[in-house]
């Protein structure tokens, strides 16, 4: 039960609602009653004005909650306010008749040093966890909200910023050998299913341009898989292709790339993508190398992807090592590279590949998918 204390006298300056001017008054509040008094100086008690005193049931009057460096302020029925500095006074019965129990309690942690610090490391922790799980998580279902046609428009646009770029030229491999591994592709996309538009870009990653791509493979997201002709010319099998092919369609059909861009670039993007603005789409979608030149996936993202290759390999070849073979030769073929090459000083999208993380860790899943044989899921 609230404590029944005497009354409690509070100095301060009253507003009668109708204007901006402020009286000096006082205020007389208890666990019952609040009156209100005011020098005959103020002018008031004249015909018109308010009494020169006034007493109000304490259980009408309704006390505002309180604001650092504020005065503390006290509503009348009506219009009518008070105002005070007294803190301590209000507080006490504020106390005393059990008003504001709730914001009494924020304010007595506030009021603590060590409270406040408490606060500040959990508001930090939050923002942290936020970073690390909330932002991804939003952007895997951002991802999965995006129409088709917003997907289209990325792979338009970002396919123009890299041919524009120095990225690749046209590839170098015959007609003949080209129209062989898109045939072999479209198998790989018919197994993928999923209803995305695939198709398979080669391209020649050095072509002479700055940002040459060399020996690689990445997909965008929406099904344009792009292959330059150096990874070609790196496998020793069609299938060593076909693993890396899958394992690109994996991220495809789980939109790893997309929610990967809307990690970097922020959730503004998603918003603008996920209600169709296509315009607005095109325009973020310049962004897009960019963002996939410094970001490549996570090993979440690689796993899942393992696993798609993993299944289209056993099914059809009833072997994962191909995949497992090539990736091998990738690192090591990188490993290489970055021996003698020093021509190259910022990220480029070879990074898209040699940043997949731990080869070994991969090349032991795709064991394990073997020989656990894990049964091919109906699709």
């Amino acid at each position: 039960m609230p404590d029944q204390p005497g009354p409690i006298i509070l100095e301060g300056v009253y507003f009668d609602g109708r204007s901006s001017r402020d009286q000096p008054a006082t205020l007389t509040v208890d666990a019952q009653t609040a009156s209100l008094r005011m020098a005959a100086s103020a002018g008031l008690g004249l015909p018109g004005t308010l009494p020169f005193e006034q007493s109000w049931p304490a259980r009408t009057l309704g006390v505002e909650a309180p604001i650092p460096g504020v005065r503390r302020a006290i509503t009348f029925p009506g219009a009518g306010r008070f105002e005070t500095r007294d803190d301590a006074g209000v507080s006490a019965w504020e106390r005393a008749t059990g008003r504001n129990r709730a914001l009494s309690g924020v304010r007595a942690l506030e009021s603590r040093w060590w409270a406040a610090l408490a606060a500040l490391g959990v508001s930090l922790a939050a923002l942290a966890l936020f970073v690390v799980y909330g932002i991804p998580a939003v952007a895997r279902q951002a991802a999965l909200a995006t129409p088709r046609s917003v997907l289209a428009t990325f792979d338009r646009e970002t396919i123009g910023v890299l041919e524009n770029g120095d990225y690749f030229g046209p590839s170098k491999l015959s007609a003949a050998r080209q129209q062989q591994l898109k045939a072999e592709f479209r198998k790989v996309a018919a197994w993928a299913g999923g209803g995305y538009p695939y198709r398979l870009l080669l391209r020649d990653g050095e072509a002479g341009g700055a940002n040459e791509l060399g020996a690689n493979a990445f997909a965008l997201p929406g099904g344009t898989v792009v292959m330059t002709d150096q990874l070609v010319a790196l496998a020793k099998s069609d299938r060593e292709l076909m693993g890396v092919l899958a394992h690109e369609t994996g991220h495809v059909t789980n939109r790893h790339g997309l929610a990967g861009v809307y990690q970097a670039l922020g959730l503004t993007l998603a918003t603008t993508v996920i209600t169709g603005d296509l315009i607005s789409a095109g325009t973020f979608a310049a962004a897009v190398p960019a963002a996939l030149l410094s970001g490549g996936y996570s090993r979440a993202a690689e796993t899942q992807a393992d696993e798609a290759s993993g299944r289209y390999m056993l099914r059809t070849y009833g072997t994962t090592r191909p995949l497992q073979t090539m990736l091998a030769r990738l690192e090591k073929d990188d490993a290489k590279d970055s021996e003698t090459s020093t021509k190259k000083s910022g990220p480029s999208i070879v990074d898209l590949l040699s940043t997949h993380p731990g080869t070994p860790d991969r090349i032991a899943h795709l064991k394990r998918i073997e020989a656990e044989g894990k049964p091919v899921p109906k699709r």
